[in-house]
């Protein structure tokens, strides 16, 4: 059996290797016949494809009668994507991930209110559908904000001169390279969460625990390829892009569009006291790192870094 999941770990290495190469080649061209700017192509295209996986991973739960395992996942892969994502792509970057412009300073604001609404909404163990609306609304306000003036958005790359003629194929061409990579990381990330949840199941784990600490962190696992891979490229835009993308979305867009159909309540909240207090600290320090220096040094990963082998720490032990 161990032999098996050694095998199994290794053939997902080598498929996760190619599939973030076809990613990020085909963003960094999707970028530039779109003339969009690389963190806007990110966010769209990759932080939405990743996305995919919590919005049905939240059906599932739902359907079960499960939905401390939808809400712990969106609040422990927030953890993940706020400390460990971030910090490893910031320390195999040449210089740590800068964040100069308002488009990253004022995402920064709308990500880390993201990762912090839910659980103000759910401090009294319920979502309702109102409660939906305002998520659904506050990732609504973020996408009007984003694209309602181009210098957002738009860049324009002068060495890009490739002939017209050619430019659609490759378009289309690029973009398939990009959903079959997606799918490709999403499918090995699911495997990981079913090999870590059959672990579970033989130490009896509880839900929410399974949720903050295995499903968060495989759901999160394309996000964390995908930066470490774009750091050593040197695509360092492209890693805030997917990185607020996969805070967003998962926290309002998911989130919201469940709650509006089945509303989440759960008696014991006290499961998520641990991930709920390392998600504060964890967004005020990215929202510091952001804005002070307008980058995130490799000092300061380290720090995000110490957070979350802490977060691992308390909710193994405590637990």
């Amino acid at each position: 059996m161990l032999f098996t999941y050694i095998l199994f770990f290794i053939i997902t290495c080598v498929v996760i290797y190619f599939a973030g190469q076809w990613i990020i080649e085909g963003l960094e061209r999707v970028a530039k016949f779109l003339g969009w700017k690389e963190f806007v192509v990110a966010f769209v295209l990759m932080a939405f494809a990743g996305t995919l996986p919590n919005f049905f991973l939240a059906i599932f739960a739902l359907a079960n009668k499960m939905p401390e395992l939808s809400f712990g996942d969106v609040v422990g892969g927030n953890v993940v994507d706020m400390t460990l994502v971030i910090a490893l792509a910031a320390l195999f970057a040449r210089d740590g991930i800068p964040a100069r412009g308002a488009t990253f300073q004022t995402s920064s604001l709308f990500t880390v209110i993201s990762a912090l609404l839910p659980l103000l909404l759910f401090m009294d163990g319920r979502l309702s559908r109102f409660d939906g609306v305002l998520l659904l609304g506050l990732f609504f306000s973020y996408v009007y904000w984003l694209f309602s003036k181009q210098e957002r958005f738009k860049k324009v790359y002068n060495n890009y001169q490739v002939p017209l003629a050619k430019r659609l194929p490759l378009f289309m061409r690029d973009i398939g390279k990009i959903l079959a990579g997606t799918v490709l990381l999403i499918l090995m990330a699911q495997g990981i969460i079913l090999a870590a949840s059959r672990f579970s199941v033989e130490y009896n784990l509880p839900l929410a625990m399974v949720g903050v600490l295995i499903v968060g962190l495989g759901n999160s696992f394309p996000e964390l390829y995908f930066s470490i891979a774009s750091a050593r490229r040197g695509e360092t835009r492209m890693i805030l892009g997917d990185l607020m993308g996969a805070v967003i979305m998962p926290a309002t867009l998911v989130l919201g569009l469940v709650v509006i159909v089945s509303p989440i309540t759960i008696a014991d909240v006290s499961l998520f006291a641990t991930a709920r207090y390392f998600l504060i600290a964890a967004s005020i320090l990215f929202f510091v790192f952001i804005r002070t220096g307008r980058k995130v040094t490799k000092k300061e990963a380290i720090l995000l870094l110490s957070v979350y082998i802490a977060f691992l720490i308390c909710e193994i032990f405590i637990k």
